[in-house]
């Protein structure tokens, strides 16, 4: 029997739905010259949102199952969730310039990101193959409606198609793994499901295997690893920059914690296939992403590159298949996040209306015009490309040993190669900025947005602080994910 105190574990979710919806309603009552009232109540709800998740839930440990299980709240639900309330704070507060020099400064996109964040937060904490697909959905409707937000701008149009496209593709795909996993045990609750697969033989296992390849297939294609990542690019240079930003960050935390609660608590330790996979997508991710990020000129188009690349080092923890491993893959989700949402602001920071900023020349000799944000920059190339003491060095080194730790030597060393090779490009930038003559594009408005500047460099400086102090939260990730 469901009862009240059921709904306590939900408090986070629930508010935030609610707070949504409230925000929908008041922005059909503000009138245009007022609506960063709109902008400073999202960022309200999600501090709100934060300190409900930080509270957990009073009188009960972690973790918990409700709703018959359909919710599970622990530990390493809650990290994912901060840490994606973070990277969805940080795309309100760089956006907001961006949209209102291009005329899109309105509340759909607000509250799209909210719903999508909504949707995020139920793929961490799914209790059965339902909520984690109806979450799923959530994020990915979400998703295209904010690639298609500027309906004048041909491009973005085009990628939003792109997307829906093949987003719906792989949603089929993944809908009919889980459906399979459903037809082979019986149940859609993720715990039951490890049981009941355990004891399967024959013609059920093998309906169960196949499940789990078009689950790692829908999955992949949600990570955007390689072979499933073409629509990467287009979508992140096509859509406008605030888009990119949000759709490039905090969904592969969310990513990430859908992997975790089907490939641990559900299909964990039934057959080490899955692992194997994962261990290819990998290798592939890595070579192609770098291999191909390495001839872009476009600097959107790099960093989409970058980021099949940075999902291959990521599926080097999940590999793992350990809670040492998940931990490692929590780290990297994390510092991913923070350094996509960094350098997909510094292309906010230089663009403005008619100057779009995205292509690697459009930094010539910024060091010498901005010395400070060309400082800032470095630090987020050099951390993308995994250079010590910073943040991505570190990371980077929890992924390769977890593939160390799970046997998949060949694979660390594969890692560490494309490294160096993916290093090169990131360098570019730099070379860019630093050596090259300035040019007259090249300047950042006096009137810039003092916030977009002052969290900026706040966010880049995050990856030498973290990368100072990484302990902590390296032993947090180990806690969450019941390694520690």
């Amino acid at each position: 029997m469901i009862t009240s105190a059921d709904f306590l574990p939900l408090l986070p979710e629930i508010f935030l739905l609610s707070a949504t919806c409230a925000l929908l309603l008041t922005d059909l009552f503000i009138s245009p010259s007022r609506r960063g009232l709109v902008h400073f109540l999202a960022l309200a709800i999600l501090a709100v949102t934060a300190i409900l998740t930080l509270r957990g839930v009073p009188g009960v440990d972690l973790p918990v199952r409700v709703l018959s299980g359909s919710f599970q709240r622990d530990g390493a639900g809650d990290l994912l969730k901060l840490f994606a309330y973070l990277a969805t704070a940080l795309t309100f507060v760089y956006a907001r310039p961006y949209l209102k020099d291009r005329g899109l400064f309105k509340g759909e996109f607000y509250l799209l990101v909210l719903f999508a964040l909504l949707g995020m937060m139920l793929m961490m904490s799914a209790g059965t193959l339902i909520v984690a697909y109806l979450g799923l959905e959530l994020l990915a409707l979400s998703s295209y409606a904010l690639v298609a937000l500027d309906r004048d701008n041909r491009r973005a149009t085009e990628a939003a198609v792109k997307y829906f496209v093949l987003g719906a593709l792989a949603s089929g795909m993944l809908l009919y793994g889980l459906s399979m996993l459903y037809g082979a045990t019986g149940t859609v609750d993720i715990a039951r499901l490890y049981e009941a697969a355990s004891a399967l033989q024959g013609e059920d296992r093998t309906l169960l295997l196949f499940g789990v390849v078009f689950v790692v297939v829908g999955i992949g294609f949600k990570f955007g690893a390689a072979p499933f990542h073409m629509w990467l690019p287009d979508v992140y240079q096509g859509a406008p920059t605030a888009m990119t930003l949000f759709i490039g960050s905090a969904p592969k935390l969310a990513a990430l914690g859908l992997a975790y609660r089907l490939f641990d608590n559900a299909v964990g330790g039934i057959d080490m296939n899955w692992q194997v996979t994962l261990a290819w997508l990998a290798a592939l991710s890595l070579v192609l992403g770098n291999l191909i990020a390495i001839m872009q000129t476009n600097l959107k188009r790099m960093l989409a590159y970058s980021t099949v690349s940075h999902v291959g080092f990521l599926f080097l923890g999940l590999a793992n298949g350990t809670p040492e491993g998940y931990a490692a893959a929590a780290l990297y989700a994390i510092c991913y996040a923070l350094m996509a949402t960094g350098s997909f602001a510094a292309i906010i920071l230089l663009a403005r209306q008619g100057f779009e900023a995205e292509e690697i020349s459009d930094y010539r000799g910024l060091f010498r015009t901005h010395p400070w944000f060309a400082l800032m920059i470095l630090l987020l190339m050099f951390s993308l490309a995994g250079v010590p003491p910073l943040f991505g060095f570190w990371a980077k080194l929890a992924v390769i040993s977890a593939a160390i730790d799970a046997g998949l030597l060949w694979l660390a060393i594969l890692a560490l190669v494309f490294a160096v090779i993916g290093a090169f490009y990131y360098l570019r930038v730099v070379k860019v900025m630093f050596f090259d003559p300035p040019s007259d594009d090249v300047r950042i408005e006096p009137q810039a947005d003092v916030q977009l500047r002052w969290v900026f460099s706040a966010n880049a400086l995050a990856m030498l602080v973290l990368g100072l102090f990484w302990s902590p939260l390296m032993e947090m990730c180990l806690r969450a994910f019941g390694a520690a």
